[in-house]
């Protein structure tokens, strides 16, 4: 059964802001270009069985967050993020590798939270995943 990709996407780069300004202002140029080129090679991409988040410029790392080990998720949004209609969706994982994976700097028009939320609970019932919570 092949994969379908629910969504892809970058973070904005709004998250560069006041570097973009200081570079303006003090820093040198080329620091803001690697900034960008660093967000802009940053690519999330959802299907219906897991998270892949591929990063890097000249070498590529891609690591991949099966949906079912999902525990957790929050959507946290600065007041400039609000302002410009962006947020930050947080994954808490069952996952030793990545406890914890940040897709930063997304536009919340595309509803992501839920869109996970959604994928999680449907992967869990495809493969029969139970949690259960040991305190």
């Amino acid at each position: 059964m092949s994969e379908v990709v629910v969504w892809t996407g970058r973070s904005s780069q709004l998250k560069n802001f006041w570097l973009f300004v200081s570079c303006i202002l003090i820093l040198p140029i080329p620091w803001a270009f690697w900034a960008w080129l660093r967000v802009r090679c940053h690519v999330y991409k959802l299907t219906d069985e897991r998270l892949e988040v591929t990063r890097g410029v000249f070498g590529r790392t891609t690591e991949t967050l099966e949906l079912y080990r999902v525990r957790d998720q929050r959507s946290c949004q600065s007041f400039i993020q609000r302002m410009c209609g962006l947020e930050n969706v947080e994954l808490v994982t069952m996952d030793s590798s990545t406890p914890m994976v940040t897709i930063d700097c997304i536009p919340s028009a595309v509803r992501l939270r839920d869109l996970i939320r959604n994928h999680v609970e449907q992967c869990r019932v495809r493969r029969g995943v139970r949690t259960v919570d040991v305190e």
